[in-house]
């Protein structure tokens, strides 16, 4: 009977009092779903966004942040090497497409120009609706600062009008068709990957996009990939990949590849085992996960911006110019000799002293040159020989080389005579001419095949393209577009591939890393069992046998709990270590095989069972094992649920005693590995390791809860 009856339910003081408990209940699992749901969320975040709490992650509801994070992994979370392959000055990926300072200050300006008078504090929150009304990625800067004069022609506001009607018409910008979508140029992309499909480029051109994730410290589906590839041609044994590829990986989760990065003349693409099984694997990379060095946009990034700063004003006051911007600056595939006296300063310098070797020509015209420079150094041909370990009559018979050397003495000459080498004899500096050096990049293949395809003119590839370029210098590799169109296609394979990286990087290194898994089940296994097995028999003797001395055992043992589990952690590793029982499965069982707790509930539930049931079984015959096992057993699956879920727990989270007596990798359970994992990784992987690490613990009290309820609801209801 329930205690309020059915007429007294039908008032309105009842029933308010019935909604302010579910409301109660209602805020109050609120509260624990909340917090789950911010790990769960967390457990999918990247370097750039794990810094922001939403329950529900922003790249599955918002196509642009999305493509921000696709960024961010193709370009291994190094966002000098986008802005080098992009042209762009964005310091952070979580920061793309937003308008920069510059150019809100240009609109704000314009405004004011038109009638408006703005205080400090209204400026300042205009800036922030500029900022609130973030850029889609997709559309570029360049497209939308093109984009806002219009908007300041249109905009009717009147003059001094409030920040509030500016911000009404910002947003119904956004909604008009002038507001630039930033849909790429899908035929200039389709032209970029057909140059690629035909030419043949060197493996140092390029770099594979999701290899490396120094920030988010996770496995990219790249170094995935590139594990897989070990497998098949190496095996599953770490030791043979090592041997074949001269590396020193300890296990499968140590493996990584780093892409080779050859733009500053320190740059030295070596094609080594290892570098030759990750030229391999790009091979089968799709061209929108790649992305390829551009001389050009190191030059703007590494050399000119670092020296006159991002301002093109600035830039032209000290070379006597008048760009528009950067884009107009373009790095000359030869000496400039027609350009300014500072810019040709600026290209023999960036040439000489800055860019990688491997992307610097020099002329046939220089082979004398360079034999002359040789002779000075080397003095006699017979000590060139020896260095090169060649067999040159004389001086006259050494070629000018095709390509840059790869290593030795005739690497550090060719360096030399590009770059500059002091004679310490004479004091003369010899070097090669600047009208004999020449710029090898992609980009200029790139210009040279779309011309010869479009007729040779810009006016044939702006007609068949679509584009807009004023001068061959224009024609860059299409990146933008071929990433942009790639991530048009594939955006839900790459949702998926950000929302369940974490948990695959999880779960290889519990699959592949010692075995922390095997150790784990057979822990809890013997700890149940044993929970199961040795307290029901100390509280069934207490229980049946009224001995004197029973509270005072039950006070023993409920004094145990008063001692925190640190404190007789060193007592028992001492113990332990004196038996000779360290690393073994019974250093961690036999500390935990009886708890007092366990005995005491137990005991009160054996004494809450019918004495006349142990008569009846008495006079049948029935012995005391049949008692206890078939009775006594049978009556208390609730209770001894608990105590079986409480075990499970006990050994499942036990990582500190764990790792204390048990050091040796090979007796290592998951939490003391899930540690060492959350020590090498992000914060996302560590929320993945968390979740992943409750399923199980999830699922045993699933299974307890189905009996502790039926020993609950059914004897009630009887």
């Amino acid at each position: 009977m329930g205690i309020i009856s059915a007429i007294g339910r039908r008032h309105w003081k009842v029933r308010l009092l019935f909604l302010c408990m579910y409301v109660f209940l209602i805020v109050g699992a609120a509260t624990m779903v909340y917090p789950f749901l911010l790990m769960v969320s967390g457990s999918t975040k990247s370097g750039m966004d794990i810094k922001t709490f939403d329950a529900f992650p922003r790249f599955f509801r918002d196509r642009d942040w999305m493509y921000a994070k696709h960024l961010e992994g193709l370009f291994n979370e190094r966002v000098l090497d986008l802005d080098m392959a992009y042209d762009t000055d964005d310091v952070a990926f979580e920061l793309l497409g937003t308008p920069d300072t510059a150019l809100v200050a240009t609109v704000l300006d314009a405004w004011v120009a038109k009638g408006a008078s703005l205080t400090e504090q209204e400026r300042n929150d205009l800036e922030s609706a500029f900022r609130e009304a973030t850029v889609p990625p997709l559309a570029g800067k360049q497209g939308f600062a093109a984009a806002w004069p219009g908007f300041l022609a249109d905009y009717a506001g009147p003059v001094n009008a409030s920040v509030a009607s500016f911000r009404a018409a910002l947003a119904a910008f956004r909604q008009s068709p002038g507001y630039p979508q930033g849909l790429p140029n899908l035929q200039l992309a389709a032209a970029g990957e057909t140059f690629l499909g035909e030419t043949e480029l060197p493996f140092y051109a390029f770099a594979p996009g999701y290899l490396n994730a120094p920030v988010s410290r996770t496995f990219p589906s790249s170094l995935r990939g590139l594990k897989q590839q070990f497998v098949r041609k190496y095996g599953d044994n770490i030791d043979d990949v090592n041997r074949a590829l001269g590396t020193e990986y300890i296990g499968w989760n140590s493996v990584y590849a780093l892409p080779q990065s050859c733009l500053l003349r320190r740059d030295q693409p070596v094609l080594d085992a290892l570098a030759q099984e990750l030229v391999e694997y790009c091979q089968t990379v799709p061209y929108g996960l790649r992305y390829y060095f551009s001389p050009e946009g190191f030059y703007k990034k590494q050399a000119l911006k670092t020296e006159y700063g991002t301002d093109i004003a600035k830039y032209n006051e000290k070379h006597g110019t008048a760009y528009a911007s950067y884009r107009e600056v373009h790095l000359a595939r030869q000496y400039p000799a027609a350009a300014s006296k500072a810019e040709r300063a600026d290209w023999e310098k960036f040439v000489r002293n800055t860019l990688a070797l491997p992307w610097i020509r020099v002329a046939p015209a220089a082979a004398d040159e360079f034999r002359g420079f040789l002779q000075i150094k080397h003095q006699t041909i017979a000590t060139l020989n020896k260095h090169y370990g060649t067999h040159y009559a004389s001086f006259a018979d050494v070629p000018l080389f095709d390509e840059p050397p790869a290593t030795g003495m005739q690497r550090t000459d060719w360096e030399a005579f590009i770059a500059g080498w002091k004679d310490p004899a004479s004091g003369r500096l010899v070097k090669a001419s600047p009208e004999h050096l020449r710029v090898y990049s992609v980009e200029f293949q790139f210009q040279d095949w779309l011309l010869a395809q479009h007729g040779g003119t810009v006016a044939g590839v702006n007609a068949a393209l679509g584009t807009d370029y004023q001068q061959p210098a224009d024609i860059l590799l299409p990146q933008e577009d071929m990433h942009q169109a790639y991530f048009l296609d594939h955006t839900r394979d790459l949702r998926w591939e950000f929302a369940t990286r974490n948990y695959r990087t999880v779960i290889e290194y519990l699959l592949f890393h010692g075995r922390g898994i095997f150790n784990t089940v057979i822990y809890c296994f013997l700890a149940v069992l044993s929970a199961l097995l040795i307290n029901p028999l100390a509280a069934y003797a207490m229980s049946r046998y009224k001995m004197p001395s029973s509270y005072k055992i039950l006070l023993f043992l409920m004094c145990t709990m008063a001692f925190p589990p640190m404190v007789t952690s060193i007592p028992n590793f001492l113990m332990l270590r004196q038996l000779g029982l360290l690393n073994t499965f019974a250093a961690l069982i036999l500390p935990g095989m009886a708890n007092g707790y366990a005995i005491f509930l137990l005991k009160g539930f054996f004494d809450a069972q019918p004495r006349e049931l142990y008569e009846s079984a008495q006079l049948d015959g029935a012995n005391e094992w049949t008692i206890f096992w078939q009775i006594t057993m049978s009556l208390s699956k609730p209770i001894l649920a608990v105590i079986a879920l409480q075990a499970f727990n006990m050994a499942y989270a036990n990582f500190m005693f764990a790792f204390v007596t048990c050091q040796d990798e090979k007796m290592w359970t998951l939490m003391v590995w899930l540690y060492q994992l959350q020590q090498r990784s992000g914060q996302a992987v560590m929320y993945a390791s968390l979740i992943i690490a409750a399923i199980p613990t999830f699922l045993i009290f699933l299974f307890c809860q189905n009996i502790i309820m039926r020993g609950i609801v059914v004897p009630s209801e009887k």
